[in-house]
């Protein structure tokens, strides 16, 4: 039984399974499935062998149960394979390594046997895991659906204050393990295996806030919740300190699901109209309630006070982490569904709106309105709303308009055709089917609208398209947007990279992408990248840029692994008026941009305490426009996408 219900949320983070430790006497694996299935978790972490076999010729695998005793659809759905954890494949005993590897084999060989979706692998027993990862490399190749998830403890990267004393005590500090260390190495060994993810286990301490948001752009397909991190509230009931709700909150908002595992500490009566009711008694008549079923209960609440998904998330629910190519507007014509789409963003034209206005006072002033008409050229209007926006905006302010709107799709022509008719704009509108770089205008307009910018500001090529256009403006008019920056901060996102590896190419690694990014963890604050500012009148204008930027990561954060560059805007409108997408400003409630993704061939290994050091190039041709990158510190990257060869925008 899910753990409630919440609004837009469909996620796997809705299910809550329950680690079995041991069978209790005279109860096999079926037995023990169905009394927690009764008891609402809707999974169980089970071991599939007697945990004392060990190989011997000609002995039959000891499963502890048959394939026979449940069917199909419930060893799919309710069972998650716990593989022996007696196993260790780097054991100085050749013995034992080669029993543990034949085990380990045979485990996941009867597991596939059972269509399991997921089995948990040991955490390895010591930090060099070479040959446990050989092994688990070469069980990868073969598997089709089934993932395997690396159990491993959620440990301190940094000595915690209850530490301290111990360290001083101790000059290796060595001794403070840091569990990502751990995985990025079995990881790596594994070449970023998409059937390789992460089972955490929790328990009563954890690592700084920073520490733990590396997680968040890992594969973590569990959590692994002991008993031992759960506190007792005034009621005797278990809880969780605020530091663990918190982490809990960020699991569930990233389809990470619960398992309770340990034994119990609370020994309290069922929860009136919580989420499973028993007897404390066991008797063969009633039902014996689950001793972990407080836990489970305060799980559920945690998962049921969570506020239901906004409108705008539930929109963008199947967009995110999917890699969308970027708009190439001026060499292809947009369809009628994006431009529907862009047009529905309220947000966006109630801003560009503003501005209009604002710029109609500034240049109308109130003595002069009944004898001065503005020119105002709309450069790109695609179906008319920036039309529509500034003829309001017009309306609000009591300034005359006449208005240009330069379209070169014709398709849309016919839509602003059609629109002015219905609105009877005819005497205020003149409808103009050319690209706005090659049109000569009748008259020099006062203000010059467009809505050419990118996810990258000027990716879409607003730059290069309004140098041709302002050939038409005023010397002292107004261009809206009046300027516009990029950003970009360092993330990990390990599903964005499997999916980009998975084209097997350079090229898809040489790409540009615009995504909702989810399952990412931000490494550092963005930076600012190019700038390009409307009109610009002066002579011998360039657009290419090139920028150097150092990111300092959190001082306690740890290693992490840079698997690329999320990107980001924001827009100057008209004076305090401002559009963007960049996290620290953005614009509230607007779904017209997504983020966008510079990918890197290699992921970069960021050492504790090192800066990453990344250039950024704006290249122009005659026909194209593209970006190149590359990173040089901590450790060089190639530059990709040299002389556009991969991803660029035609002109």
């Amino acid at each position: 039984m899910p753990l409630g219900q919440r609004a837009g949320d469909k996620s796997d983070s809705r299910y809550c399974g329950v680690e079995v430790l041991d069978f209790p006497a005279g109860e096999g694996l079926p037995a023990v499935l169905n009394h927690s299935l009764a008891s609402s978790f809707d999974f169980i972490l089970a071991p599939l062998v007697d945990p004392n076999y060990r190989p011997t010729p000609g002995a039959v695998l000891p499963v502890s149960a048959s394939d026979l005793v449940l069917g199909p659809a419930q060893w799919s759905n309710h069972v998650v394979g716990k593989i022996s954890e007696w196993i260790d494949l780097d054991a100085e005993d050749e013995q034992l390594r080669l029993d543990s590897e034949l085990t380990l084999k045979q485990e996941i060989a009867w597991a596939s046997h059972l269509s399991l979706q997921a089995c948990v692998l040991p955490a390895p027993r010591r930090s060099s895991c070479g040959n446990y990862a050989r092994v688990v490399n070469q069980i990868l190749q073969g598997l089709t659906n089934m993932h395997l998830w690396l159990r491993l403890p959620l440990e301190k990267s940094e000595p915690m204050d209850d530490d301290l004393d111990k360290l001083k005590h101790n000059n290796n500090a060595n001794e403070m393990v840091d569990s990502w260390e751990l995985w990025n190495s079995f990881r790596l060994l594994c070449d970023h295996s998409s059937q390789l993810c992460v089972a955490l286990d929790i328990s009563s301490t954890l690592p700084s806030i920073n520490s733990l948001g590396r997680w968040f752009g890992e594969p973590v397909r569990a959590a692994i919740l002991q008993t031992n991190a759960f506190l007792t509230n005034g009621r005797g009931y278990p809880c969780l300190s605020k530091r663990h709700q918190k982490l809990l909150t960020g699991f569930f908002n990233h389809s990470v699901q619960v398992i309770l595992s340990g034994r119990s500490n609370h020994n309290v009566p069922p929860v009136s109209g919580g989420v499973l009711l028993g007897d404390e008694n066991h008797t063969e008549d009633a039902s014996v309630r689950h001793a972990l079923s407080p836990y489970l209960e305060y799980t559920a609440y945690l998962y049921r006070r969570m506020d239901p998904l906004p409108e705008q998330e539930r929109f963008e629910i199947n967009y995110r982490d999917f890699l969308q190519s970027p708009l190439q507007p001026l060499m292809d014509n947009l369809e009628a569904q994006t431009y529907e789409t862009f047009e529905k963003d309220v947000v966006k034209y109630t801003q560009y709106q503003r501005a209009v206005a604002k710029a109609l006072v500034d240049r109308v002033p109130d003595d002069a309105v009944s004898t001065t008409r503005t020119v105002l050229m709309v450069v790109g209007a695609g179906r008319g709303p920036l039309v529509r926006a500034s003829l309001q905006a017009a309306e609000e302010t009591g300034r005359k308009l006449k208005v240009y709107a330069v379209e070169k799709n014709p398709n849309a022509v016919i839509t602003l055709h059609s629109l002015i008719k219905l609105e009877g704009w005819e005497s205020l509108v003149t409808v103009i089917s050319s690209d706005m770089r090659c049109w000569d205008a009748p008259e020099k307009a006062d203000i010059l609208v467009s809505e050419l910018l990118g996810s990258f500001g000027d990716n879409e090529l607003s730059p290069e398209c309004l140098d041709g256009a302002q050939r038409f403006l005023k010397p002292d008019g107004i261009s809206i947007p009046s300027s516009y920056t990029s950003f970009i901060q360092p993330i990990t996102a390990s599903k964005l990279h499997n999916d980009i590896k998975a084209h097997k190419d350079i090229a898809h690694f040489e790409t540009a992408y615009v995504v909702k990014l989810h399952r990412i963890a931000t490494l550092a604050p963005p930076q600012q990248v190019f700038t390009f500012t409307h009109p610009d009148f002066s002579p011998n204008v360039s657009n290419q840029r090139y920028t150097k930027l150092q990111f300092e990561m959190p001082p306690d954060m740890g290693s992490c692994l840079v698997h690329g560059f999320a990107g980001y805007f924001d827009s100057v409108l008209y004076k305090d008026v401002h559009l963007g997408i960049e996290p620290n400003t953005a614009t509230p409630n607007m779904f017209s941009w997504f983020p966008i993704f510079f990918p890197l061939r290699k992921p970069i290994y960021v050492p504790d305490r090192s800066p990453i050091e990344v250039h950024f190039w704006r290249c122009c041709a005659p026909t194209k426009v593209w970006y190149e990158w590359a990173v040089t510190a901590p450790t060089p990257s190639p530059i990709h996408n040299s002389n556009g060869r991969s991803y660029w925008v035609g002109l």
